[in-house]
């Protein structure tokens, strides 16, 4: 493919983007306990600044919320996800 090709290929509209991978696909991502909340809902103690790991689909969906990295990826594991760690 040459830099022609690449150029006559129209860009994925924002749903088709969106559907990339989906099913297949999750990320995770490091958030904090406020994230956390937002995602969520309020979590009785819970600090603000605790590090915690969610597990997202392809969409951007949150699927998880887990203690470690590890955990998190262990959930995707259960649903069948190929995952991709994102900062």
């Amino acid at each position: 493919m040459n830099k022609q090709d690449v150029a006559l290929k129209a860009p994925m509209s924002a749903a088709e983007f969106a559907l990339l991978g989906e099913g297949k696909i999750g990320y995770v991502r490091e958030i904090d306990g406020v994230r956390a909340a937002e995602l969520i809902g309020p979590i009785p103690y819970l600090p603000a600044d605790a590090r915690l790991f969610a597990l997202y689909a392809a969409d951007g969906t949150p699927m998880a919320i887990a203690g470690s990295r590890e955990a998190a990826l262990a959930n995707a594991f259960e649903h069948d996800l190929q995952t991709v760690s994102v900062n």
